[in-house]
């Protein structure tokens, strides 16, 4: 078994934990657990950062558990929120635990080794407790004061909360009671706006029973010009490819900052402190090969999505980032194309245009307005500065058709060496 804590601080990825907590890890294998609310059908990389503490928490002996919030996302936690969210029906419900649990699975091994993973549902516990029964059983072991001390709670007071927030706190709490007299879970972990959370379960655990439990969690990740990760121009980052193409996942990571790219790495990967400390040093003596961002976008694309995606998406950022040939383009299917170019100028001219053939300063200025008028287009195109689909264009005489077209739709334009436009042929 290694060290968990220590394991944890130099990725960098403690921030609070509670006395006793690293003597209890130290001393035999502990069942350890972190909840998710099923807010959406899909996990976002913001959540990664819990996903990675289970995963470190497996690899160093202990074993991990996922508490899905069947219970929980229908109340909705007020940590980190400044307003309160809305409420989810049980057929959104069991669909968002359903997708969630299918990612969680590429992460953790739930078989064939001595720690295996396991998945609970706190819906399967609270289905049958009734609301008289919960505030006698659990309400009267945690005062109001206590409660209102909570800075999940104190940061929501001025504008006003309901009483379903405000009673989150005992919900989770009862979760890690309940784990712990019936699962023989110890240990509860999260981000830094869950301690107050954590902390209130390891309370309810000792004024409950005479129990003892721990409490351990990470910092909230920040990416270095104080911006919230995970989160782009386009929106959130997700890990179902239905909602962030593997292209765009792979993208995220790589366009990473060096300052960024440094953390997570630590924080993100499985690599050891000593490979870290060699890509590190690498990256350092020419950081424009982006040594860094390529083994983190790599490594994280691959374990998110799978080896194949991975592939796909390296062969897809040449299209604009590299040497990629007429050939490369040729067999990129239409989705991961348009994906390519999302973003790019694009041009629509009637089919029928191109398959009668059209003079290429004409279509460059006449029906797409790539260039300002038929005698630049010329010029640059004498001067070396045009491609079509990666191949350079010589000849300002040239006549294009639909021969040129990629899917028999799409033609790439490429003005200078930085300036790419998509044709699109109806």
């Amino acid at each position: 078994m290694k060290n968990f804590v220590d394991e944890l601080k130099w990725r960098g990825m403690l921030q609070d934990i509670m006395p006793g907590t690293e003597e209890l890890l130290n001393s035999k294998r502990v069942i350890g657990y972190i909840g998710f609310d099923p807010t959406a059908d899909s996990l976002g990389v913001g959540n990664l950062v819990q996903v990675m503490t289970l995963l470190h928490f497996q690899r160093c002996g202990h074993t991990p558990m996922i508490l899905l919030g069947g219970a929980t996302g229908m109340v909705g936690d007020p940590s980190g929120k400044s307003a309160e969210r809305n409420l989810l029906n049980e057929d959104v419900l069991q669909k968002n635990l359903a997708g969630q649990k299918r990612q969680l699975e590429k992460f953790l091994a739930f078989e064939f080794v001595e720690n295996p993973a396991l998945i609970v549902n706190n819906f399967d516990w609270f289905k049958s407790f009734g609301f008289l029964d919960f505030i006698r059983d659990v309400g009267k072991h945690i005062t109001v004061n206590y409660m209102m001390a909570k800075d999940s709670v104190k940061s929501r007071l001025e504008n006003g909360m309901s009483f379903t927030e405000f009673s989150y706190q005992l919900v989770q709490g009862y979760d890690f009671y309940h784990l712990w007299k019936n699962n023989q879970v110890q240990l509860q972990m999260g981000g830094s706006d869950q301690w107050g959370n954590i902390v209130t379960g390891t309370e309810l655990i000792r004024r409950k029973d005479g129990g003892e439990a721990f409490a351990l969690t990470t910092p909230l990740i920040r990416k270095a010009d104080g911006t919230k990760f995970g989160k782009t121009e386009g929106g959130n980052i997700w890990l179902d490819a239905q909602r962030t193409s593997p292209y765009k996942f792979y993208q995220f990571w790589l366009n990473t900052s060096d300052e960024d790219a440094k953390n997570y790495i630590r924080i993100f990967t499985i690599k050891t402190k000593e490979e870290i400390e060699a890509l590190t040093a690498e990256h350092d003596v020419n950081p424009s090969l982006r040594v860094l961002q390529k083994a983190l976008a790599q490594e994280v694309t691959i374990r998110v999505h799978s080896l194949q995606d991975y592939e796909a998406a390296v062969e897809a950022s040449e299209i604009l980032f590299g040497k990629a040939t007429t050939e490369t383009l040729k067999n990129i299917d239409e989705q991961m194309l348009l994906q390519v170019f999302d973003g790019v100028p694009q041009c629509n001219i009637p089919y029928n245009r191109l398959a009668n053939g059209i003079a290429i300063t004409e279509l460059l200025h006449d029906c797409t307005q790539i260039f300002a008028s038929r005698g630049e287009a010329r010029k640059m195109i004498q001067g070396g500065g045009v491609s079509f689909n990666k191949q350079k264009i010589t000849d300002a005489q040239l006549t294009v058709n639909h021969e040129w077209l990629l899917n028999n739709k799409y033609l790439m334009v490429q003005k200078g060496k930085k300036n790419y436009y998509l044709i699109k042929a109806d």
